[in-house]
């Protein structure tokens, strides 16, 4: 991963893959073990209970990223957050090597398409969770927030997209195929011009969004223009929507 060659003339298309609840399914239940380690954070710093349920659904609502919102109003470090949530995460004993999913990445024709993990996460967990799923020889690049820089940016802020580019030297964002299980995030980047953005949602399972629960797929319509918006519930499907992606014989 995160090859430093120049990239700067390469014109092929650049598969963007999140990470948590994308890669593997919101069946794993991470989201509900992070939504209980970040409600402790909380009240590690001395919130009462109710009150740290509203700053974390706020801030999650507001930023995209819980953690921006202690970084920006109570300055935490991030560091110490990442070790203490994200860090404290038994991902060993919640994920598994997914051989299909290597499978589907290892379909997808390096001769059209660069492959890269884009996710709000910290380096470490990003590079835990594609160890361990069995992937990360699959993929050329990792784009997180770097919880190092307290002034990290995240999806679905512009800037973190900008920067995505920029460390892949994309010089056409139409060239961006983008997959994610928040909508949130894929209007955003399909608003800065990514050109082939899909929406990866479980129908049906729950899922924890700022530290509360959320059937997936309730917010279908998120009062924004994106009726025309590609939406799948496998990533196997990826074969039939970037079909010019894949080898032939692959499909």
């Amino acid at each position: 991963m995160g090859s430093l060659q120049d990239n700067s003339n390469d014109d092929r298309y650049i598969i963007w893959l999140d990470i948590d609840n994308t890669l593997y399914s919101a069946s794993a239940r991470i989201s509900h073990a992070m939504g209980e380690r970040i409600h402790a954070y909380f009240l590690s710093l001395g919130f009462p209970d109710e009150e740290a349920s509203e700053l974390h659904h706020k801030y999650y609502t507001q930023y995209g990223l819980a953690l921006r919102g202690l970084v920006r109003h109570h300055e935490i470090d991030p560091l110490d957050f990442d070790r203490k949530c994200d860090g404290s995460l038994p991902l060993e004993d919640m994920l598994q090597r997914d051989p299909k999913l290597h499978k589907l990445l290892e379909d997808i024709d390096r001769s059209k398409a660069r492959v890269w993990a884009l996710t709000n996460a910290y380096k470490t967990h990003a590079q835990r969770v594609l160890r361990i799923l069995g992937v990360e020889d699959q993929i050329e690049g990792l784009v997180y927030c770097d919880y190092a820089n307290p002034e990290f940016s995240c999806k679905p802020e512009p800037e973190y997209f900008h920067n995505a580019l920029q460390q892949a030297q994309v010089q056409d964002p139409s060239k961006c195929c983008f997959v994610d299980d928040s909508r949130m995030n894929v209007h955003a980047a399909r608003q800065l011009g990514w050109g082939r953005c899909v929406h990866f949602c479980e129908q049906g399972l729950t899922t924890v969004e700022g530290g509360k629960p959320k059937e997936i797929g309730k917010d279908t319509s998120s009062g924004t223009n994106d009726s025309d918006l590609v939406v799948i519930s496998d990533l196997e499907e990826l074969r039939t929507i970037w079909a010019d992606l894949f080898k032939p014989s692959a499909n």
